[in-house]
């Protein structure tokens, strides 16, 4: 209980530190954001006065009249609320309502593609260390890890080109087919996003499978020699059963704390794909918010990034000691 304690009040101190990077950076860069939508204006013909610059400012949370200590104790008191401010990038709509829009997007792709991931790499794990030294092992391993050292953004733009322009296989953007198929709970809309969603998906899956596999592979190696599994083949247990029961049941303990992480990283790990292939979630959103110089939008996705890793990691320790009783002795020790 006091380890229990003690890791909640680091985890809330790292929140408050987060959230205090996310005030301070954006307002140490320069320009702000209704500078940006005044200049836009402006080239458009439409001439506004200070007075309107001053009113947008106050509107967007950026009086730079006022201290910072008062604009940092302002920001702390509309997140008590749940104000993030204003989008600049969406018509002035409020950034709650965008990442919550977007973040469903994020969510969906980031969640099968990370479950795909996590399966399969574990199962190849298993079965390349149950088999190591054989003729899969030995091709496998290598290509994986080739795979997984290829730099992600660079990967996104090799799928993208070869399956997307050159096959014409895939769309190249979007999420849906926005001008023939209207968003709700159809067959063809799900088919739509399905479709669309395959070239994310893949990327993310052939970035990461390969260290699902090392780790899971590596543990079971270790595991293979302990002493229950070599009892459990010395009885004659099938196969499948000391493989999957014994070997692999505790093998992918440091597997399942590491997919806990991962989960806090299906929002920001994703970024670039989302980027690449235009596609419309939280990654896309901060594109164009750091194109626009929209500074709260941009706070909004950075903070529930931040918050999102750090909860991951919070569930990571908290499964790890659930499943392994070694470490709740340990602690408690």
């Amino acid at each position: 209980m006091r380890h229990l304690l003690r890791r909640i009040l680091f985890y809330l101190f790292a929140a408050w530190a987060a959230i205090t990077l996310n005030f301070v950076i954006p307002r140490l860069a320069p320009g702000d954001p209704a500078a940006v939508l005044l200049g836009n204006l402006q080239s458009r013909g439409i001439h506004v006065g200070a007075a309107y610059l001053k009113a947008i400012q106050a509107e967007l949370g950026y009086n730079t009249g006022d201290p910072l200590p008062i604009q940092y104790l302002d920001y702390l008191n509309s997140l008590l609320h749940g104000n993030l401010g204003v989008a600049v990038t969406s018509s002035f709509e409020p950034v709650t309502n965008v990442i919550g829009r977007d973040i469903f997007w994020s969510l969906g792709l980031g969640l099968v593609s990370v479950i795909l991931s996590f399966a399969l790499g574990c199962l190849l794990g298993i079965v390349m260390a149950w088999k190591r030294g054989s003729l899969l092992d030995t091709i496998l391993s290598p290509l994986l890890n080739f795979l997984s050292a290829i730099p992600y953004f660079w990967m996104a733009l090799l799928i993208l080109y070869i399956f997307g322009f050159e096959l014409r296989w895939f769309p190249l953007t979007g999420g849906y087919d926005e001008l023939n198929v209207d968003p709700g709970w159809t067959l063809d809309f799900i088919a739509s996003v399905i479709y669309h969603g395959i070239l994310p998906a893949l990327t993310i899956v052939i970035a990461s499978v390969a260290g699902w596999m090392l780790t899971m592979r590596n543990s079971m190696i270790t595991t293979l020699s302990e002493d229950y599994v070599l009892m459990a083949k010395a009885k004659g247990l099938r196969t499948s059963r000391i493989m999957f029961a014994y070997a692999a049941r505790n093998a992918i303990l440091p597997n399942v704390a590491g997919f806990a992480i991962s989960l806090g990283f299906i929002v920001g790990g994703q970024l670039l794909t989302e980027m690449v292939f235009s596609y419309p979630g939280i990654g896309y959103s901060l594109l164009q918010a750091v194109q626009n110089q929209d500074y709260s939008l941009m706070q909004g996705i950075f903070l529930v990034v931040a918050l999102g890793v750090l909860g991951a990691n919070f569930l990571a320790e908290l499964s790890y000691a659930f499943l392994d009783p070694r470490v709740r002795l340990e602690r408690s020790a």
